[in-house]
């Protein structure tokens, strides 16, 4: 079921999206070679507690830190710990808060240092996807246009799109419906009407799309090793244009 929200819902939203956005430019700015994945995720859980908000991903469904961390091949859902971030490493990080009851959700792909041309063009790739995906966010659109939208786009560049895993609403659950795919056709799939919220959130790899789960039984993998970047906003379908409630573009 599809729960529509209204004018006060989504400025509740748009506080825990903004909480969470900002815990993104906290890892930019300790983000660097030598930094630990599980120093960058003590971080953020400090921020956002600082805002009086609680970590969205933290218990959620077991998972056991306040941000998913995932480096060069690692696609989502990477486990903070004792991983060492190294120059030339793109390091996706997804992170959510949750405030007054209303969850936020947001992701951004960080490259250290010189990145291999490969790594960058992905990244950039990656970027353009989600913003052509947003664009398509409208009253009257389709959710196969979001898809439609980053799957041409990606493979255009050469790259592919993951199919196990897709964006989704967001509300007082972080994930509710409807699932948002990042592949689809044109004109196809569920009609978006205002009051809808939803996670885009592009999750494009430079080989074949195929993942597998390691055996911690969360952190998803390219099976053929090749590199993944993930962006992710969260954004309200309104009357006119899309609303990013998410904005982590001064990230850029």
């Amino acid at each position: 079921m599809i729960n529509l929200k209204n004018a006060r819902e989504i400025e509740g939203l748009a506080l825990a999206n903004e909480i969470s956005a900002n815990t993104l430019r906290i890892a930019k700015e300790m983000i660097r070679p030598g930094v630990t994945t599980e120093q960058l995720d003590e971080a953020m859980r400090k921020y956002i507690h600082s805002r009086g908000a609680k970590p969205d991903f933290l218990g959620y469904g077991g998972f056991p830190k306040t941000a998913c961390i995932s480096i060069n091949e690692e696609v989502i859902h990477g486990i903070p710990g004792n991983r060492v971030i190294r120059e030339g490493d793109i390091v996706s990080v997804d992170v959510g808060a949750e405030i007054g009851g209303w969850c936020g959700d947001n992701a951004y792909t960080f490259m250290i240092g010189e990145v291999d041309p490969v790594r960058k063009k992905l990244c950039e790739v990656t970027k353009e996807c989600l913003f052509r995906g947003v664009a398509q966010a409208r009253k009257g659109n389709r959710l196969g246009d979001i898809g439609y939208a980053v799957q041409s786009h990606a493979e255009a560049n050469g790259f592919s799109v993951v199919r196990d895993y897709v964006g989704h609403g967001v509300g007082r659950d972080m994930h509710e419906d409807p699932e948002v795919p990042n592949f689809g056709i044109a004109g196809r799939g569920l009609r978006l009407i205002p009051g809808m919220v939803i996670a885009i959130e592009p999750m494009i790899v430079a080989g074949d799309y195929k993942v597998k789960v390691l055996d911690n039984g969360w952190t998803v993998v390219t099976a053929d090793g090749s590199s993944a970047a993930h962006y992710e906003v969260t954004v309200a379908i309104t009357e006119d244009e899309p609303r990013i409630l998410s904005d982590w573009r001064p990230l850029l």
